[in-house]
Order: structure tokens, then C-alpha cells, then sequence
């Protein structure tokens, strides 16, 4: 029997997320991100329960997740810092820089990704794009600055929209922004995150993934970020 393309898509993530454990090392401290890939490689981490020193989590989802596996949680303030990052993403163009915060997590996996000496995005080829910005890019807001953060994600040519009924684990809101032509996606970061009332925004591009690792029909392609 053939497999619908929901069951294809799941295979895809699972042979993702192997991929990915295969990169970790024994007692060290893991930074970990949100979403259903990163799920999926939650999933597959009990063997490493007790060979990891702890993980760091960047979404109360994954620190339930990863609590239930029984790996330790640790917080980020009481360490130098991580090693490695796994996560996954909305969208990633070939330079290795994303999309991120489909799940509202992103200023979490942007400070967890900054502590990283190595970041490892996993994802299945659908999220592979040419150019970034089919998918609305995430904004995250302090509440009282909404109309005044989307007035100027309006004059950068993007059409912003509030994500309904979601508040944030920091407790703000989200900004969806539809619309926008990323051509110089580190330098759209770096305008958003000037806007006042800007928490983060969802581009990954100042810093951007290592090592993608990409679900495809025929195993795990790798790429790796342009030096």
C-alpha cells in the first residue's frame, strides 16, 4: 500500500531528524528548538537520556517534551554557552538563512542560536525556497506597539496581520508579514529589528544556519552554509 503524503512527509522528518542525532556528543549540553521536525527529533533522543549533560529549550512545548524524556533542563544564564543548536525552520534559502517563528518561538531559537557555536537546521525539501518570503515573516511585538510596528512593516512593503488568540511564552504578540520581497535578507533584518516595539524578527540571516540538513525522498541531503 502507498503511503499518503502526509505519512511521505512524516517519513521525511523522521529521516531528518536521525540525521541530526547522529551529530550529537556525549555529555554535552544541547540546545533545542520548536516544531514538528524538532519533534520528531525529540522523538528519537531516548538513547541519549543520560549521555547528555542537558539540553537547553527555546519553547515551553519542547521543555515539556524533552522533561518527559527525562534529559535535563538547563537554563542558558548558567551556561558559557552551547556547542550545538538543533532546530528546524519555515523556509531556507541556499546561503543557509531562514525563515523562523511559524511556531512563535523565535526570539528564544534567536538567542539560543546566538549562543551556539554550531547551528544545525533540519527540514523536509518543501521548506528549500529560492528566495525567502513566500511565508510570512514572523515579527514579534511588545502588545502596546502593534499598530505602530505595523505601520512601519507597511512602509517597508510588507502587510502585516496579527496572529489571532496567540501570546507568545515572553508573553507579546506576533506580527505575520505578508507580502515582502526579501532580496538582502540580512539587511531587512537588521531595518526590522530598528523598528521600536520590535522584540525580534523572524530572519535568521546575521546569523544564519551551519549545516542544513534536508528530508527528501531519497534520504538526507546536507548543505552547508557558504563560506
Amino acid at each position: 500500500m502507498s503511503m499518503s503524503a502526509q505519512e511521505q512527509q512524516q517519513l521525511k522528518k523522521q529521516r531528518v531528524a536521525a540525521a541530526a542525532i547522529a551529530q550529537l556528543s556525549e555529555g554535552m549540553i544541547l540546545g533545542v528548538g520548536t516544531g514538528s521536525t524538532v519533534n520528531a527529533f525529540i522523538d528519537q533522543l531516548g538513547p541519549w537520556v543520560g549521555r547528555l549533560a542537558g539540553a537547553v529549550s527555546s519553547s515551553e512545548a519542547s521543555t515539556a517534551k524533552l522533561k518527559a524524556l527525562g534529559i535535563p533542563l538547563v537554563a542558558l544564564n548558567d551556561v558559557d554557552g552551547l556547542s550545538l543548536y538543533i532546530d528546524g525552520a519555515d523556509e531556507s534559502n541556499d546561503r543557509l538563512e531562514l525563515i523562523k517563528g511559524g511556531g512563535g518561538a523565535l526570539t528564544r531559537e534567536k538567542i539560543i542560536a546566538a549562543a551556539s557555536e554550531r547551528f544545525i537546521c533540519i527540514v523536509d525539501e518543501s521548506k528549500l525556497v529560492k528566495r525567502l518570503g513566500a511565508f510570512p515573516l514572523p515579527v514579534e511585538v511588545i502588545p502596546m506597539a502593534r499598530r505602530l510596528v505595523a505601520k512601519a512593516l507597511a512602509e517597508l512593503g510588507g502587510r502585516p496581520v496579527l496572529r489571532g488568540g496567540f501570546t507568545t511564552d515572553n508573553g507579546n504578540e506576533i506580527l505575520d508579514v505578508h507580502g515582502l520581497v526579501i532580496e538582502d535578507a540580512r539587511q531587512l533584518e537588521q531595518d526590522i529589528n530598528q523598528i521600536t516595539g520590535v522584540v525580534t524578527v523572524g530572519l535568521f540571516a546575521a546569523r544564519p544556519a551551519d549545516l542544513l540538513l534536508i528530508g527528501t525522498d531519497n534520504g538526507v541531503r546536507e548543505m552547508h552554509r557558504p563560506i
